[in-house]
């Protein structure tokens, strides 16, 4: 392996070890500018520090709880903590904000009480009855709580003028995650001076570390939508500092809370009944099939979580349920070599699941299908991360039904721990293993994290793999079943400054490198990569707010040493006012393939023979030679703005001279196109193309409770050899939601992807009070349209039902303190 880039960033990571062991890692000091201060930058001198922000704030408990109502009228707030003077950090500089902010904190023995006051003109407060996690389109206040102190990971909790809720976990290296949903109670009213907000959020429904000398990190910021999306925060943001959660403020004094256990069940049911296009009992030529109606089927089960301690949290479920009430959003399949990632939605694998994330992602809970059990402990004990967690996928053996021996479920497993170093440095270790009949599979990785200065990140991780399973055999292009060894790694280093960004990142896997229960994207590959931003300084009050240029680079190579591709690049990009954007980027993309990638490779003994005329095999996968490239040249372009509450708009697209068509065709309406197609040859002969992509969206408010959007994609390639198109493919997307309160939802949802010729729509009622309790009353249909007959392999004119579902699913969150 020919990587000087990954030797240097281990030079790196060594380096990095040895300061965080000699204690000269620091996280950088908490402080403030005076309330008299015009605004602080990475220069200002200290005297210009407000000392009390330095020295944690000093909680107080309340005698009796507020009332949650949003109106800031209760006594006790005249005892909470107050949070002032915050700084607008963008697109200012830690400059005097526009409007001011106030918080006030307090607590009892269960539950933590925040409360905000947001000044502004009411007319120009953005305010919608939004969906749980939908929030950020709206002015919004948002609060992080690094509950552990440890300036790695915090708790947020957003919150728009109404009190709708967003929440999720921020991790230092990866951003934040709003698919986790905490229980806690909020209420948001409009005043004439702008907004109140109140917030209860019960401490059994977080993880933490309290008592006496303990602190919590803890940062407020406030989002002020019609200009220009602004961001206050209540401490100072250093723009060249590489993490947020190390210029935190802190908070303490919270003594005498219940550290009682806490049980939560939530059993579920789900009814529903299917209908699918099957062959007619009398099939006559042509027929197209009718729709057959399946019996009401209904599907139990039940979930568990149970807190040990308040770091420590037990997770089990018996026939969990997975049924998801949103279908993945429809994306390009055509021309596609490697498997596209799509988000998780359950709420079991949502649940801690950042404890679980590593530069490479080993854990792919997506490829978990169809769990009969499953059962996580996770958690925090001192400087200490752990998980683990169990599942017994039926999937595998639901899909191999003819054959007995297969009829049984997979065990997976996968333990992870964590070890915190000096301030934000860490070291871990994951692995994870698969077991399935004729197929095996156990991984080992070893990662860690450093800062060696507030400006500088370094990552890496390395992995092992063993595999017992059937692997591709490249001389008869069958499969052998055997044992392989693999071997994965990636490493990075960056430096962030005021204007700058630079990062320096290599990675690469092995041939027989297998992690079933990851995602792995290729194999046989390495890259090495170069990147670099500059950013200007902002101006929110004038016409042209600010501007930026980067550039990325990168090549990449088997492990034989043989170049698979590089690309060079750029991209400029302006912010104007009403969040309007401009972008501009030219790209050149060489990439190389190898016939042995798409099928067995070619011998002296079994020579190229393409027309058939020999008794043995072909010999070849590819018409012609046994490589091909193609440098294609390719100009992006974007922009987007939002001239007022009611309406957002944005678009994107690029266009490439030399793009590679792989020659699979692309349905019926697009058969390949190659010269090898065109003269009635079954075999592959790739080529340059010019390919054309396009992306729009139009978000609509007509109304403060009723949400619509609008979305395009093309996607399109016309080979250069012949002209002719290798596929064009248009998707259509029209998304409404009405919500008639703050837990009560109407959702309608068309998809039209035309290369497939299918029309899927998707109708959906909800009422979702709190994260675990729901009741959804939902129906899906799946159509053609002038698409082709399923039996018949004729063109169906107009709309032809393929399938359809109705469900109800409902769920009850029972949650009870022991102890």
């Amino acid at each position: 392996m020919r990587s000087y880039l990954v030797f240097a960033m281990l030079l790196c990571f060594i380096a990095s070890t040895a300061l965080a062991q000699s204690g000269s890692v620091t996280a950088s000091a908490t402080s403030t500018p005076s309330t008299n201060s015009t605004g602080v930058t990475d220069s200002s001198p200290a005297e210009a520090l407000v000392a009390e922000k330095t020295s944690p704030a000093r909680l107080r408990k309340f005698e009796k709880a507020p009332v949650i109502d949003g109106i800031l009228d209760d006594e006790v707030w005249r005892s909470a903590m107050v949070f002032k003077d915050f700084l607008q950090t963008f697109p200012g500089d830690n400059v005097a904000p526009s409007h001011p902010t106030e918080a006030r904190i307090g607590y009892d023995a269960k539950t933590l009480y925040i409360a905000f006051h947001c000044y502004q003109d009411r007319d120009k407060v953005q305010a919608t009855v939004a969906k749980r996690d939908d929030v950020f389109g709206d002015d919004n206040i948002r609060i992080l709580l690094d509950t552990f102190n440890d300036q790695r990971k915090a708790y947020v909790l957003v919150f728009n003028p109404l009190g709708v809720q967003q929440d999720g976990i921020r991790t230092e290296g990866t951003g934040a995650d709003f698919s986790v949903d905490i229980v806690m109670e909020s209420k948001g009213v409009l005043t004439e001076d702008g907004f109140t907000i109140e917030v209860a959020v019960p401490f059994k429904s977080l993880r933490y570390e309290a008592g006496k000398g303990k602190q919590w990190g803890i940062q407020i910021f406030r989002q002020i939508i019609y200009a220009n999306n602004e961001s206050d925060s209540w401490m100072p943001l250093k723009r060249g500092q590489s993490t947020i959660l190390s210029q935190t403020g802190h908070i303490t004094g919270l003594e005498g809370i219940s550290t009682e256990r806490t049980l939560e069940i939530i059993p579920s049911i789900t009814l529903s009944e299917n209908g699918q296009r099957v062959r007619s009992f009398f099939p006559v030529p042509n027929d197209p099939g009718r729709i057959l109606n399946g019996p009401v089927a209904y599907d139990l089960g039940v979930s568990v979580k149970y807190g040990i301690t308040p770091t420590v949290t037990l997770d089990a479920a018996i026939n969990p349920d997975f049924a998801q009430v949103e279908a993945d959003a429809p994306v390009v399949l055509a021309n596609q070599r490697f498997p596209i990632f799509f988000a998780e939605k359950r709420p079991f694998f949502l649940e801690g699941k950042e404890i679980f994330e590593t530069p490479l992602q080993l854990l792919y809970t997506r490829t978990i299908v169809d769990p009969d059990i499953a059962a996580k402990l996770s958690g925090k004990l001192g400087r200490n991360t752990f998980g683990l967690m169990y599942a017994s996928d039926a999937s595998p053996g639901g899909i191999s039904r003819g054959l007995s021996f297969l009829r049984k479920n997979a065990n997976l497993g996968v333990l992870r721990l964590k070890r915190d170093i000096g301030q934000q440095n860490s070291i871990g270790l994951m692995a994870t293993t698969y077991s399935f009949a004729n197929r095996h599979n156990q991984v080992i990785s070893i990662d860690g994290r450093f800062l060696p200065t507030p400006q500088v990140t370094t990552q890496f991780q390395a992995v092992f793999s063993n595999s017992r399973r059937f692997f591709r055999d490249l001389d008869n292009g069958g499969v052998d079943y055997r044992t392989g060894n693999g071997f994965s790694y990636t490493a990075n280093i960056s430096r962030n400054s005021r204007h700058w960004f630079i990062q320096a990142a290599g990675g690469g896997r092995s041939r027989d490198y297998r992690a079933d229960l990851g995602f792995t994207p290729r194999v046989n590959t390495n890259t090495e990569a170069f990147f670099w931003e500059y950013d200007s300084d902002r101006n929110q009050k004038g016409t042209f707010v600010g501007w930026g240029i980067n550039s990325n680079s990168n090549i990449r190579y088997d492990w034989h040493g043989h170049t698979q591709g590089w690309a060079s690049g750029a991209r400029v990009f302006a912010n104007f006012q009403k969040q309007g954007f401009l972008t501009f980027g030219f790209d050149n993309y060489y990439e190389r393939i190898f016939e042995e990638e798409f099928g067995p490779r070619r011998s002296n003994i079994r020579p190229c023979d393409p027309l058939g005329q020999s008794a043995v095999l072909p010999g070849c996968t590819f018409f012609g030679g046994s490589e091909r490239s193609s440098n294609n040249k390719s100009i992006s372009f974007g922009g987007g703005v939002t001239p007022g509450k009611k309406l957002s708009l944005s678009f994107s697209g690029s266009l490439g001279h030399g793009s590679l068509d792989y020659d699979f065709g692309a349905g019926p309406n697009f058969p390949r196109v190659s010269p090898a197609a065109l003269l009635g040859l079954d075999i592959l002969d790739p080529g340059a193309g010019n390919a054309v992509n396009l992306n729009a969206t139009i978000a609509l408010q007509p109304t403060d409770e009723w949400q619509l959007s609008v979305d395009y994609t093309k996607s399109r390639l016309r080979r250069q050899d012949t002209g002719l198109l290798a596929f064009d493919d248009d998707i259509y997307s029209v998304r409404s939601t009405y919500q008639f309160t703050r837990f009560i939802f109407a959702r309608a949802r068309i998809d039209y992807d035309s290369l497939a010729a299918n029309v899927r729509g998707q109708f959906l009622l909800g009422w979702t009070p709190n994260p675990g309790t729901a009741f959804y009353v939902g129906y899906n249909d799946d159509l053609n349209y002038n698409g082709y007959g399923p039996f018949t392999g004729n063109l169906e004119p107009g709309l032809r039902r393929n399938g359809r579902s109705f469900f109800i699913k409902a769920s009850y969150l029972f949650r009870r303190s022991i102890g």
